[in-house]
């Protein structure tokens, strides 16, 4: 979502900033601003739009700016506007302040600083932090104890960052429930909600934790944790992040390049894990936990988007594969609810980008229940996996496009093998699907190998409003992250079902201008699937299958076919997904959508 940059040192800051913002486009935006800090005194600039408009406004600068902060607004409060853009400062100018997250009492505070005289020019809950600051920097001692004062005042999540004409060589950033992540340099230093802004820079950071406020110069680094009342000493880590793998190079677009690294994602979540040759599979992420795996006896998963319908997958998984019960939640769903937890169950968290709010509430929530907190994540050092006990790591590398692909895969992947892990090799599918995982890179790349006709395919579909997709078992879940993508990028209505469940509702909307994608890969189940499009045909719906090759009775049911390589039931919703993103991109681009950045969504959901 919104986006932090900042630097201190001894180069130009704007460029810097810039760039960084530039790099945190991913992630969705509106609005973007800057403001540097210089011997002459501040400047500060906002744009409605995209970062290059910012670039462009951006004046240059007599004197060098070797303090600057800049943002990229994806509004919560108020529209896109100049006046709501970040950064937003107090009466006089001389504070600025960026901020992520939402502060859930601003409207008290609002009223309270408008009864002191303060005004207020933006429709944000941010502005209530610089005027907050400047209130108590008239009745404080020091900065420092100002900006303290103002962040016990506030409620809700936040990172935020701030600079001061009147500290003009010191940058401040504070954190609760919202990243940042500083940048550590030689005589500067750099700060971002992303460390996909300065990876550029540095790739020595340190993790800020809730309720840290930091005091960084181009020298020095100083972190007080508010909530103890102490300084925090924490540990320089190193990105594991390939720059490379950030670039689009000859894609025309993020999203097409992370479908077709696909292959490259499942070996990379399978190195070194997966080891059919030996029969066994090697989760070092579990390896701290392994005693109470043993008594665990539920699983309860959370998650949001994407990685809730990888959680679908990962039920079917380990319920089957392991015999361990599993629930899957909502995450935003899951911490407002009121359930018994024993010592005997095991939270799984996953996300993506390890800083999904309400995931991240999720373990919180649990915190003080003594049940294991396990997750899957691809970023590493973010702020859940810092918070669980133990987990894997997908390594897909970086994911540019907003909606979610190779992460899916990958999270699937990964289940695939927690799943063999909890078995204890109990399953007598747990040696061929070892084999399988070791083929499946290979049989993707035969799916992706399709791309032109499943263009062809989506060509005849891109003037529909309306889509179902339905799976029976482990397709299940895949036709729920099939409607999901195919709206998220093309704006076309869809919705994913249970098959069976046709007859329960969904029939009554079926007719020639309601089309159905229909999941028929080869299961016990699939005689089933054939009478579900039965169903759908005899209401003059269209109909576009995915079928296991070979399958030849596919094609007197359905208008169009996108047939995958053989493969084990488990693993068929990594073959599928695949073919389905590709459909959903394809049908987006001939719809003349930007695929890789849709309307009012955002890479990184970092408020509730």
């Amino acid at each position: 979502m919104c986006g932090i940059v900042g630097y201190i040192g001894k180069r130009a800051g704007a460029p810097i900033v810039l760039d960084g913002l530039q790099a945190l486009e991913y992630r969705g935006y509106d609005s973007a601003g800057l403001v540097t800090i210089n011997a002459t005194g501040a400047t500060l600039t906002k744009q409605v739009g995209r970062v290059a408009g910012l670039t462009a406004a951006v004046e240059p600068q007599a004197q060098p700016d070797h303090l600057a902060i800049g943002h990229t607004r994806w509004a919560t409060h108020g529209v896109p506007s100049m006046f709501n853009a970040h950064p937003h400062t107090n009466t006089a100018k001389t504070i600025f302040v960026v901020h992520n997250g939402i502060i859930e009492n601003y409207v008290q505070l609002r009223d309270r600083l408008q009864a002191l005289g303060y005004q207020f020019v933006s429709e944000t809950d941010t502005e209530v932090i610089p005027h907050l600051i400047d209130y108590y920097s008239q009745r404080l001692p020091s900065f420092t104890a100002a900006l303290k004062a103002a962040l016990a005042d506030l409620r809700g999540a936040y990172a935020i960052a701030v600079i001061t004409t009147i500290r003009p060589t010191t940058l401040y950033a504070a954190r609760l429930s919202s990243p940042l992540v500083i940048g550590v340099g030689d005589g500067e230093h750099y700060l971002a909600s992303d460390p996909a802004a300065i990876m550029e820079h540095t790739k020595q950071v340190l993790y800020l934790d809730d309720y840290d406020l930091a005091t960084i110069t181009a020298d020095k680094i100083s972190v007080h944790n508010l909530k103890r009342d102490k300084p925090i000493e924490h540990t320089v880590e190193l990105l594991d992040f390939d720059n490379e793998q950030a670039q689009l190079g000859d894609y025309a677009h993020f999203m097409l390049k992370e479908i077709h690294e696909a292959p490259a994602t499942i070996r990379s979540a399978t190195l070194g894990r997966s080891l059919a040759a030996k029969n066994i599979v090697k989760l070092g992420g579990l390896e701290s936990v392994v005693a109470q795996l043993k008594y665990i006896d539920r699983i309860v998963i959370v998650a949001c988007g994407t990685s809730y319908y990888a959680g679908l997958v990962g039920e079917y998984l380990i319920e089957e594969l392991a015999g361990i019960p599993v629930e899957v939640h909502l995450a935003s769903e899951f911490k407002y609810r009121h359930e018994p937890f024993s010592r005997s169950t095991a939270l799984l968290a996953i996300s993506q980008s390890g800083e999904t709010a309400d995931t991240i509430a999720a373990l919180k929530k649990v915190e003080d229940y003594g049940v294991l907190r396990l997750g899957i994540v691809n970023a590493v050092g973010s702020t859940i996996a810092r918070m669980t006990d133990a987990g894997v790591y997908c390594h897909a590398g970086p994911e540019q496009a907003v909606a979610s692909t190779k992460a899916f895969i990958a999270q699937v992947t990964v289940l695939i093998q927690i799943a063999l892990h909890l078995s204890n090799g109990r399953t007598k599918l747990f040696k061929p699907l070892l084999k399988e995982l070791d083929d499946l890179p290979a049989k993707a790349q035969i799916v992706l190998d399709q791309a032109e006709t499943i263009k062809k395919i989506a060509a005849k579909y891109k003037d529909y409003r309306d889509f179902l997709f339905i799976g029976r078992q482990y397709n299940f879940p895949c036709a729920l992250e099939g409607a999901l993508k195919l709206k998220e990028v093309s704006y076309i209505h869809a919705e994913g079902y249970a098959a069976g469940e046709m007859k329960h509702g969904p029939l009554a909307m079926i007719d020639k201008d309601f089309p159905s994608f229909a999941l028929a890969t080869n299961s016990f189940l699939l005689d089933k699937t054939y009478s579900n499009i039965e169903e759908i045909r005899a209401r003059k719906g269209p109909v576009v299958a995915i079928a296991t090759v070979g399958n030849k009775h596919i094609a007197d049911l359905a208008d169009d076919v996108i047939y995958l390589p053989e493969t084990l039931e488990q693993t068929q919703p990594i073959l599928t997904a695949i073919a389905m993103q590709l459909f959903s991109y394809y049908i987006a681009l001939a719809r003349g959508h930007n695929v890789d950045r849709p309307r009012n969504l955002a890479k990184s959901v970092t408020v509730e």
